[in-house]
């Protein structure tokens, strides 16, 4: 027997739900509160169930998978334009399920517990370095006020502002002075956080066999492997490593009319911290590849030599996104050979 298709549009109070055949008529609409969510489906025959990916979705995915139902969560952008009439939470949840009926649609992966812990140090480790560039991007702008300039880097940062808090000769006040020195205490407040947050990641690292795995591979350590376990996790929601490329947003966009392929930039879709990660370890890779003998680091060499640096960069890491996925899915460590 087919099993009938359920679009369910997450809310904070009122969830909507939406039936669909496999021939896409509606069968079914109905409202649920976010208390009677879990009773009702651990009593509801077994089901498709389909949401949108958006916050708390891998809880309810994860908790909806246990009372037997097949759980799928599919990216915003591909559900709207099978929203029909006006927006509305009706709507929308018809919209769910009639995009993951759709053949070819594609499938965001449901993260497990271990990948969401992962997974909140990295976003709270991204804001953080996000804030100490702006708190280094706000010191430098106000000293600039004063005549006092600094060269752009984090490193040049640190290094003036003691300098310049001691100097008594420039032209700073001493209510500046005191907020210039709050200032610095926030960015070495922050240096420290992160610093931890590193730590705590390079730990739980040796603590994943996967992560330990995909470590062996020149350009990736504690911090992108990681990454990429918490994003893509056994790699078995992905056909090959070339859908991972391209989910990251490390191909090159297309436009094609009339038959005339015209490739512009990498598309930056999908998850951009990810993506950010892969090509910062793949610019290390490659200044140190002239320095080693194995396979990819030859590639990368030859590659550096035919185009512009950030190239060869972007074209390593789209490498690196793809040798990831495999040694996930086969189970194997790099091949230097």
């Amino acid at each position: 027997m087919n099993k009938v298709t359920i679009g369910l549009d997450i809310a904070k109070n009122i969830f909507h739900l939406v039936w669909l055949s496999n021939m896409g008529k509606v069968l079914k609409k109905k409202k649920l509160k976010r208390a009677n969510i879990k009773a009702y489906f651990a009593n509801l025959e077994s089901s498709i169930v389909v949401m949108e990916a958006c916050g708390s979705t891998n809880y309810w995915a994860q908790t909806i998978k246990s009372y037997g139902h097949e759980v799928k969560v599919i990216a915003p952008q591909y559900v709207v334009p099978y929203r029909k009439g006006n927006k509305n939470d009706f709507n929308d949840a018809e919209a769910i399920a009639e995009a993951s009926q759709r053949v070819n649609m594609r499938f965001v992966p449901i993260k497990n517990v271990e990948q969401q812990d992962i997974q909140l140090l990295h976003r709270i480790r991204e804001r953080r370095i996000k804030f100490r560039t702006a708190l280094i991007n706000q010191t430098r702008g106000l000293l600039a006020e004063y005549g006092i300039s600094i060269a752009q880097g984090a490193n040049q940062v640190r290094k003036a502002v003691p300098d310049i808090l001691e100097d008594a000769e420039n032209k700073l006040t001493v209510l500046s002075r005191r907020h210039i020195s709050n200032l610095y205490d926030e960015l070495t407040g922050l240096d420290e956080q992160i610093k931890a947050l590193d730590k705590e990641l390079s730990t739980l690292s040796k603590t994943k066999k996967v992560c330990e795995r995909l470590k062996t591979m020149t350009g990736i350590g504690a911090i992108i492997a990681t990454a990429f376990y918490s994003a893509v996790g056994d790699g078995k929601a992905f056909k090959n490593g070339r859908h991972v490329a391209a989910w990251l947003g490390l191909v090159a966009k297309q436009h094609t009319t009339g038959d005339n392929p015209n490739l512009k930039g990498i598309s930056k879709r999908g998850n951009t911290y990810l993506r950010t990660q892969l090509i910062n370890g793949a610019r290390a890779a490659l200044v140190k590849a002239g320095n080693k003998t194995d396979k990819v680091s030859q590639w990368a060499s030859s590659l550096r030599e035919r185009l512009p640096f950030n190239k060869a960069v972007v074209a390593l890491a789209n490498k690196m996104a793809r040798m990831a996925w495999a040694m996930v899915v086969k189970e194997e460590d790099y091949k230097f050979a």
